[in-house]
């Protein structure tokens, strides 16, 4: 009992520190990839169960993020064929693996394409879990990895906040494709935090909006994260990003004129 309190006091203190320094429009999420042993929180819901319908990855961040809700998607919850082979479901089939998916949209030739494909983080079958996303302030369970959605400005602040411990740089790659593997998988794989590109099928089914980024952090690095917002703010990296305004103004000549004849009065 007070352990969970502590967590919980924990995504308090970090959704607070969120809301107050990064000001998203939508809810930071908490998200974590159940062992098979693991039980769901209660009042979860389940595209399969509570829908009738499969969804993308992205589809469920979506409601979560936007809606406020507790989502859990396994692999009978999942419509999108390529987070079903990224999230150990399904075989890395050889259609899939030799580029066929990118022919022709994503890339020139198949060969190209299946350098996209080899670029997707995976989950081994043996990595598998239901992947369980709910606002933070609202998880009822220890998260793995946290992501915020927000605009570029947003986003550099909170690359700012993760970098005040230990300084450096961030490193993220993108390939504009399964942006889902790169928030859960990527993350939980490296174990550092990463600038997320919201890739094609985010923006088709997740419906996230042209100005939208990601930012990603593991749950390991809340304590620092959280710190780090409050420092860097308290050192002057703030959001809204403050305008400089203590200049003169320089005026169309016809104003210009005009304040040369006031100040000719006598």
């Amino acid at each position: 009992m007070m352990q969970e309190t502590i967590q919980a006091q924990k995504l308090s203190d970090l959704e607070t520190a969120i809301h107050t320094y990064v000001r998203p429009d939508t809810f930071p999420l908490a998200i974590r990839v159940l062992k098979k042993e693991e039980e769901l929180p209660d009042r979860v819901k389940r595209p399969a169960r509570d829908f009738g319908k499969t969804f993308s990855i992205c589809q469920g961040v979506t409601m979560s993020r936007r809606y406020g809700w507790s989502i859990a998607m396994g692999k009978e919850d999942l419509s999108c064929p390529i987070a079903k082979i990224a999230f150990g479901f399904e075989e890395e089939l050889d259609y899939y693996s030799k580029g066929s998916l990118t022919d022709g949209m994503y890339t020139k030739t198949c060969d190209l394409g299946a350098l996209t494909e080899a670029a997707v983080p995976k989950f081994s079958k043996e990595e598998a879990g239901t992947v369980l996303m709910a606002p933070l302030g609202r998880a009822a369970f220890e998260p793995e990895v946290i992501t915020v959605y927000g605009n570029s400005a947003q986003v550099m602040r909170m690359v700012a906040a993760a970098l005040y411990h230990t300084g450096g740089e961030i490193t993220s790659t993108f390939t504009a494709r399964a942006d889902c593997a790169d928030i859960v998988i990527k993350t939980i794989k490296t174990g550092k935090p990463q600038v997320i590109l919201p890739c094609y099928g985010d923006r088709v089914f997740g419906q996230t909006h042209d100005h939208e980024m990601a930012f990603t952090i593991p749950f390991s690095m809340a304590d620092e994260f959280a710190e780090g917002l409050q420092q860097t703010h308290k050192g002057g990296v703030r959001y809204p990003v403050p305008t400089y305004l203590q200049y003169e103004a320089k005026y169309p000549d016809t104003y210009e004129k005009l304040n040369e004849m006031f100040d000719s009065l006598p």
